[in-house]
């Protein structure tokens, strides 16, 4: 799974899923986000895989006017937020259910993000949720 998430409420803007992490997964998810707030100018904060420091990937970056942020090595400053939210999904999704298919794995992860983004309270978030907080600003 690879998810870009927005910082300011925690939301999760895109997320594609698929059987390989690879750069296809990652495109696929950036270019949904931008399809989606196509004149964003964020900072894109990332880890050090590959397929986010491939000259494709800054590229892409570079024609949206983004700028990247990427920690230094052993430092997950930048990935932190999306490092949680992965624990948050294992813990309150993956750990507690079984999946006897991938197809039904797909369908809790969509089920649960819409429901992350639109009910899951956060404390961060005065006890909103993302698109609640969204709406008050």
């Amino acid at each position: 799974m690879c998810a870009i998430m927005d910082l300011y409420d925690n939301s999760i803007i895109s997320y594609e899923l698929s059987t390989s992490n690879n750069n296809a997964l990652v495109f696929s998810a950036f270019k949904k986000a931008i399809k989606k707030y196509p004149n964003a100018k964020p900072i894109f904060h990332s880890d050090r895989g590959y397929q986010y420091t491939s000259k494709k990937f800054k590229q892409m970056l570079d024609k949206q006017g983004m700028i990247q942020s990427m920690s230094r090595v052993g430092k997950c400053i930048d990935n932190g937020p999306i490092e949680n939210l992965w624990g948050i999904i294992k813990t309150e999704m993956f750990y507690i259910n079984k999946f006897d298919s991938i197809i039904k794995l797909r369908k809790a992860i969509h089920k649960y993000i819409k429901f992350y983004n639109n009910i899951r309270l956060q404390s961060k978030l005065k006890s909103h949720s993302p698109m609640e907080y969204r709406h008050m600003a």
